[in-house]
Order: C-alpha cells, then sequence, then structure tokens
C-alpha cells in the first residue's frame, strides 16, 4: 500500500515522535504527539489505534527508530512517513 492510500484511510493514525515543543512550531494537521522516548509510557494510545499507524519526525531517524520499536512490541501495520516535509508532500498528491 502507497502512503497516499495509508493517509487517506480513515483508519489510519498519524503520529508525530517529535518533542513536544517541534510539535508546537507545526505538525501535520491530525497528527497526535507521542515523542519517542514517551512511546513505552504510552502503550494504552497505540493499542487505542485500530488501524494503520505512521509515524514521522523531523528527518525520518526518530520515526525509523519509533517503527522498529513498535514492531517489536507486536504492532504489524507501522509505518514511517519520514519527515513533516515528506508527510505534507504525501498529502497533497
Amino acid at each position: 500500500m502507497n502512503m497516499q492510500d495509508l493517509i487517506s484511510n480513515p483508519k489510519t493514525s498519524i503520529v508525530d515522535v517529535r518533542e513536544v515543543g517541534e510539535f508546537m512550531q507545526g505538525h501535520y494537521e491530525g497528527a497526535i504527539n507521542i515523542p519517542l522516548g514517551t512511546i513505552p509510557n504510552q502503550l494504552e494510545k497505540f493499542k487505542a489505534m485500530d488501524g494503520p499507524i505512521i509515524v514521522y519526525c523531523r528527518s525520518g531517524n526518530r520515526s525509523g527508530l519509533a517503527q522498529t520499536m513498535l514492531k517489536q512490541m507486536g504492532y504489524q501495520e507501522v509505518y514511517n512517513g519520514g519527515a513533516l516535509q515528506d508527510m505534507l508532500v504525501y498529502s497533497n498528491n
């Protein structure tokens, strides 16, 4: 499934894994902020997500780590959306 299809899926959750201050400076519309370092403490939020999960950050590095972490925790449909700028491009196509 390509990123545009994932983004347009109403069951997809979009998670910004940047720090709160970065999120407050601008984020993808509809994204929720769960900073990378807090993921292990936020598992209830992830359990409530009933569809694919897209994670993104500033450059794609932290979202790659988040993707790996979530997959190791048993989440199957986790996708690295890369950087915020990438997400904005995907949504405009």
